[in-house]
C-alpha cells in the first residue's frame, strides 16, 4: 500500500535510527552512537513499525533481529541517506567561500574573449578567488602546465591525454583562408590549399598551435608553402595580409580590423574564404594535470574552476563563437 504524505512526513526523521539499528542490530549500542536515550530509539522503532505496517524489527535475546521487511526496505533507507549526504556536502562546499589563485597558460588567440568569459563567469560566484595568467605558444602552455608552473592551459590543438595530464574538448571552429580583399581568391566561395600554392604565406611561427595546424594542411596538400613572414601573433598576420604581402590561414576574425575596407583604411583589408579540407578545422580544449591525493591534491578552486569550464563552458561560449564564425 502507498504511504500517504502525512505518513512519510512521520517515517522520513526515523531513517537515520532504522539505518543504524540494521547496522548494530542492538538498540543500546545505536542510542549511545546517536546520542540519545534508549527509550527514544525503542519509540522510534515502534513509530516506524506503526506507520510501515509490519513489524521491522523484532528481538532476538538481547539484541534485535531484522525482519524481512526491514531487509527488503533498508537497502533504500541506506541509499537515501546517502544521496541526502552527498547533496548536503555539495551545497556546503560549494556554499563556503572560496579563495585561492588559479594559475592559467592559455594562448594569444583566446585572451581577448574566452578566456575573459570564462573567468567572468566563475568570478561572480567566486569572487575571492584571483587568476595567474601566462599567454605565449602552444609548446609553451603545455610546458607550464607539465611543469607545475600552470594548473590549467587552454590550447588549440587539445593536448593529448597522458598518465599526468587530462584533457577535455570545449569546442570546435573552422580554419579559413585569409586573402588580400582584391586577392583573385577573394570572392569564392569556397578554396583548395592548391589553390595558394604560389602565394607567399604569412605563418605563426614554430611552436604555435596554428603552425602545427597548417603544416599539417600543406602536407596533406603534397607541398611546402613559401613563408614570406613568421608571427607570434595572430593580428599582426591578418594585418599583412591586408596589406597584401601574403595570403594565411587562421580561425574566423569576426570584426577583427581589416575585414571592412574604407576610404579611410585606404588599400588594406582582408577577406575569409572557407576551404574545402576535411583539417581545416582546430579544436580548443582544456588540459590540466591528475593529482593524487593528500597534498598532491587538486586545490579546491581549481577544480570548481575546471568542472564549470568543462561542464558549462561550451554553453557560455556558444554565442561567441557563433558570432566569431558568421562575422
Amino acid at each position: 500500500m502507498d504511504i500517504e504524505h502525512k505518513q512519510l512526513a512521520q517515517l522520513l526523521p526515523l531513517l537515520p535510527v532504522l539505518s543504524e539499528l540494521g547496522r548494530t542490530q542492538h538498540v543500546t549500542e545505536t542510542a549511545e552512537l546517536l546520542g540519545m536515550p534508549q527509550s527514544t530509539v525503542s519509540r522510534a522503532l515502534a513509530r516506524a513499525s506503526a506507520v510501515v505496517g509490519t513489524e521491522l524489527l523484532v528481538r532476538d535475546g538481547r539484541g534485535v533481529r531484522l525482519t524481512p521487511a526491514a531487509k527488503a526496505l533498508l537497502p533504500y533507507i541506506d541509499a537515501a541517506l546517502n544521496e541526502f549526504r552527498t547533496g548536503l556536502d555539495l551545497v556546503r562546499h560549494e556554499s563556503e567561500v572560496v579563495r585561492g589563485r588559479i594559475a592559467v597558460a592559455f594562448q594569444h588567440t583566446f585572451g581577448e574573449a574566452t578566456l575573459p568569459l570564462l573567468i567572468n563567469a566563475f568570478h561572480r560566484r567566486h569572487p575571492q578567488t584571483a587568476f595567474d595568467l601566462s599567454q605565449g605558444a602552444r609548446d609553451g602552455c603545455l610546458a607550464e602546465l607539465a611543469a607545475g608552473a600552470a594548473d590549467l592551459a587552454l590550447t588549440a590543438p587539445i593536448a593529448p591525454a597522458g598518465r599526468s595530464i587530462g584533457s577535455a574538448a570545449l569546442y570546435r571552429e573552422p580554419l579559413r583562408l585569409v586573402v588580400h580583399h582584391e586577392h583573385p581568391l577573394a570572392r569564392r566561395m569556397s578554396a583548395r590549399i592548391a589553390d595558394i600554392r604560389h602565394d607567399p604565406f604569412v605563418a605563426m611561427g614554430h611552436g604555435y598551435g596554428m603552425r602545427s595546424l597548417t603544416d599539417a594542411l600543406f602536407r596533406e596538400a603534397g607541398f611546402r608553402p613559401r613563408i614570406a613572414f613568421e608571427s607570434q601573433d595572430s593580428h599582426t598576420v591578418r594585418g599583412l595580409v591586408s596589406a597584401g604581402l601574403g595570403v594565411s590561414i587562421l580561425p574566423p576574425g569576426g570584426q577583427a580590423p581589416g575585414r571592412t575596407v574604407t576610404e579611410h583604411t585606404g588599400n588594406l583589408g582582408w577577406v575569409e574564404v572557407p576551404l574545402a579540407s576535411g583539417l581545416a578545422f582546430r579544436e580548443i580544449g582544456l588540459a590540466w594535470r591528475e593529482r593524487r591525493t593528500g597534498h598532491e591534491a587538486e586545490a579546491d578552486q581549481v577544480r570548481l574552476f575546471r568542472e564549470m569550464v568543462l561542464t558549462e563552458g561550451p554553453g557560455l561560449l556558444a554565442g561567441l563563437i557563433r558570432a566569431r564564425s558568421e562575422g
